[in-house]
């Protein structure tokens, strides 16, 4: 099976129409491009579209000092900037993608999709997960 029989293929003008419509869009997938992996995509995307924000669904419920699942003793951070990512080396996303949305000042939640509830407890300004974003974003 192929996406394009389960979703309209990404036309920047035609999401931007259904935005200004108020209809969700949901932009699954990469760029069909080698080198450029599905953060780097998401991240691409957000700026096109000049989103909000950008929302990081993942199988932990925020970004964490080490990796949770092997590290019991790994910290979970609530507020991060694009730059204690990068310094820290934390592996939330890769290096270009936070890079972009720093760049284009564009925050990111990470947050888990293994709560029914989080994405439409974000859409409604619930503090859930981790925030990135600018360091006066951070202190918010």
């Amino acid at each position: 099976m192929f996406i394009q029989q389960l979703v309209e293929p990404y036309v920047l003008s035609k999401c931007i129409e259904y935005l200004n419509n108020k209809i969700v869009v949901i932009l699954p997938g990469g760029t069909g491009y080698p080198y450029f992996t599905t953060d780097t995509a998401a991240a691409l995307r957000a700026v096109e579209i000049k989103a909000d924000i950008l929302l990081k669904a993942t199988k932990v419920d925020g970004v964490y000092s080490d990796d949770p699942m092997v590290n019991k003793d790994a910290k979970k951070f609530t507020h991060l900037t694009y730059l204690d990512v990068l310094h820290k080396n934390l592996k939330v996303m890769d290096a270009t993608a936070i890079t972009l949305c720093m760049e284009n000042n564009v925050p990111i939640s990470v947050f888990s999709i293994r709560e029914s509830q989080n994405i439409q407890n974000i859409v409604k300004g619930k503090k859930i997960g981790t925030f990135i974003g600018s360091s006066e974003d951070a202190v918010k």
